[in-house]
Parts: structure tokens; C-alpha cells; sequence
């Protein structure tokens, strides 16, 4: 597939986003709509595209939140279109809603709220059953306590530091942790050497790790004995992470104190021991803004000139614009001689590269290439036939 030329690019949005987002797409260089035919790019929160024709045309997939489960990336690298995500966009809503969640489970206020709102009778009468009924809603404090946080990413690492703030000892765990991310964790934070390490040491243990093969029912059974049976085990990341039926197990057999998640299901709801809340996770105005105007950032940076930041599944790429140079935007397949190849055909053409960069992850590229000169139809159309390439085209 091969584009001789710049344009303006269509954005179709799949779900409500924020207006605050939107209005980084200048009506110069894009038309954004909910009905567009034959979008240059998708922009998603919580459409499941796993059930729907993604049109040829897309060449770019957008998600205005961190989780990509309701996007067939797989199938979109082979074709050659970035999916991009917005990490640590919502991530201080996040933080918040796992501390009112380890707050809420430390006094019982969920179920005390909910013993008040059944009372009955005069003013006299519900005094007389709040002093004698509100012994059981004795509570705990959070100084002394260690939260246990699996997954030091943008959220745990927020979730990290504020808990030490609370005065509580934390225990750390995630061998994939970035540079970035080390450099914004408090040192006073201890590592842990294995999630099982963090499981027994927690009295709140707190999950942000993304949903995958390797972390469905991370929380097992096993684990769940491994645990104090005063411990609280929040969930704010993915339902999946959890056995939800071990954990029910877990709170009747008196392994564990509560569950606190952000994904009701029949088997949790109406559990006195759970507190299950409707995915409330991002849902605040400013973490909804925060995504909408990160996603419309890189699918602007993306479409006009190459920039990839925030993929899910192509090489972060990035190189200064040459003024006045137009810029070749190939996706192909991470195999030889391909960057070769359009070099010659460029060459041929008459043509001197300004600038260039290629960059790989996994088994595909993009490489980008400043002219000095324009670039005619047919030049487009020898490099999209090379071999390997997936796209190309002129920004």
C-alpha cells in the first residue's frame, strides 16, 4: 500500500472522548468523526474491535487508556498498524481509588455505610443501634501496615510512594521495571525478590500489572495460602489477574480479611467481605482528558510525521523534521536488505536523503527518510513494491 501524497487524514472515534483531546487535531490536517468511511485511524476507549472489520485504509489504532485487551494487536502488527496506548495518562486516578479502597477496608466503611442506610426507626431509636451495632465495624490504621505493590509501572509506582506517605512500610515487585519508572520510585521502598515474596509480606496487596498468559490468575489459590489471613487484596488492574473463585474460597475460609476490585461479577457481588466497585478506575474527568489528549497527540504525531511513542507493538521512532523536506513513512517487515532497497530506488530516482532512521521491534520496522526534493507517484509506488514493505507513503 502506497500514498503519493499528504492529505487530510481521517480520525474515527469509536467511543465518546474527551472534547480536550479532540481539539489537538487541527481541521487543517484532519476530519474526526464517529461514522468516517475509510479511516486513516481509530481512536478507541472500550469498543471491542476484536468483533468488528477493521477498514484496509487504518493505519493507525489508538487506545485513550493503557489496557489493549479489546484490540487484536496481533493481527494489526501483521498488517503493518501501530497500536498506541496512553501509560500513566490516568494513572493518578488509579493511585487514588487504590488508596480510598485500602482506606475503606481498613475502617469496614463500605459495610458500615451500608448498616447505617438499613437503620430504622426515630433519631432515638437509630442513636441507641449505631452505639451498640458499631462495635463491629472496629477498624485498623494504615501506619505500620506494608502494602505489597506487584508491578511497578506508572500506577504502582504512584500507588508506591503515596502508601509511604501514609506511613506505611512497601514492598515492591516487577522485573520489568524501566529506567523512568526506578528513577520516580522512592528509594525507601523495598525489593521484593518474587511475587511470592510480596504475597506473604503484604497486609494490602495491591496489582498493576497488565492482563496476559503470564499473569491470568497471577492470585491463585496457592498464593491466596501464602497469605496473612488479615491481608486485603486490592484489584485495580485487570479482573482476569485473579481467581475470583479462589478468592471468594479464600474470604470464606477465613484466609483472607477482604478483596477490594473494580469488576462486580455474580460470584463477588453482595459478599460481605468484597467490595466490588463499577470499573471506576479512569473514570474521572481529568484522567479522561489526560487520555484523550495524549491519544490524539500520537495519532496526530504519527500520521503527520512518523512519530511513534507509546506503542504496544512497534519501535519507539523519532527524528527531527527537515524543513521543507517531505518525509517517506515505510512500515515493513523486519527482514534484510529492506532500508537497502529503498535507498537504491531512491537513488534512481535522482533523489538525495536528507535525513533517515530505521528502527525495529519484534518483526517489524518503520523507517522514515527526509528528501530534498519531492517525491512523484511513482517513486511511491516502486518502494511500495518491494518485497517486505507493508506500507508506504508521503508526509
Amino acid at each position: 500500500m502506497a500514498d503519493s501524497g499528504p492529505r487530510q487524514y481521517r480520525v474515527r472515534t469509536l467511543n465518546s472522548i474527551s472534547a480536550e483531546g479532540l481539539e489537538r487535531l487541527p481541521a487543517e490536517h484532519f476530519l474526526v468523526g464517529h461514522d468516517l468511511e475509510e479511516p486513516d485511524a481509530l481512536l478507541v476507549r472500550s469498543a471491542d474491535l476484536h468483533s468488528m472489520e477493521i477498514p484496509s485504509s487504518v493505519r493507525a489504532v489508538v487506545r485513550a487508556g493503557a489496557g489493549t485487551n479489546n484490540i487484536p494487536v496481533d493481527s494489526l502488527s501483521a498488517r503493518g498498524v501501530p497500536v498506541f496506548n496512553t501509560p500513566g495518562a490516568n494513572a493518578n486516578a488509579v493511585k487514588e481509588l487504590v488508596l480510598a479502597g485500602a482506606l475503606l477496608a481498613a475502617r469496614g466503611i463500605f459495610a458500615a455505610g451500608v448498616f447505617v442506610r438499613d437503620l430504622t426507626g426515630d433519631d432515638e431509636e437509630i442513636t441507641s443501634a449505631v452505639e451498640s451495632g458499631k462495635r463491629q465495624f472496629v477498624g485498623t490504621e494504615l501506619p505500620g501496615r506494608t502494602m505489597g505493590v506487584i508491578g511497578l509501572g506508572a500506577v504502582g509506582v504512584l500507588v508506591a510512594n503515596a502508601a509511604l506517605a501514609l506511613g506505611m512500610d512497601v514492598v515492591g515487585y516487577d522485573p520489568a521495571m524501566t529506567v523512568e519508572h526506578a528513577w520516580r520510585l522512592d528509594s525507601r521502598v523495598a525489593r521484593a525478590e518474587s511475587v511470592d515474596d510480596v504475597v506473604r509480606r503484604a497486609d494490602y496487596l495491591t496489582l498493576h500489572v497488565p492482563l496476559n498468559d503470564r499473569t491470568r490468575h497471577l492470585i491463585s489459590t496457592q498464593r491466596l495460602a501464602m497469605m496473612k489471613p488479615s491481608a486485603v487484596l486490592l484489584n485495580f488492574a485487570r479482573s482476569g489477574i485473579v481467581d475470583q473463585r479462589a478468592v471468594v474460597e479464600a474470604l470464606d475460609e477465613g484466609l483472607l480479611r477482604g478483596y477490594v476490585c473494580d469488576f462486580p461479577s455474580m460470584l463477588l457481588n453482595r459478599h460481605p467481605q468484597v467490595m466490588a466497585l463499577p470499573h471506576l478506575g479512569a473514570s474521572t474527568v481529568d484522567a479522561e482528558e489526560n487520555c484523550a489528549r495524549m491519544a490524539a497527540d500520537e495519532v496526530k504525531d504519527f500520521l503527520l510525521d512518523g512519530t511513534i511513542r507509546n506503542s504496544v507493538n512497534f519501535p519507539a521512532a523519532q527524528l527531527p523534521r527537515k524543513i521543507g523536506c517531505p518525509r517517506l513513512i515505510i512500515v515493513n517487515e523486519n527482514v534484510p536488505n529492506v532500508v537497502g532497497q529503498v535507498t537504491s530506488v531512491v537513488a534512481a530516482a535522482g533523489l538525495n536523503i536528507a535525513d533517515l532512521l530505521n528502527q525495529s521491534r519484534g518483526e517489524v520496522a518503520i523507517t522514515l527518510v527526509d528528501l530534498d526534493g519531492e517525491a512523484p507517484a511513482e517513486l511511491m509506488a516502486e518502494i511500495g513494491a518491494i518485497e517486505g514493505v507493508l506500507s508506504a507513503r508521503v508526509a
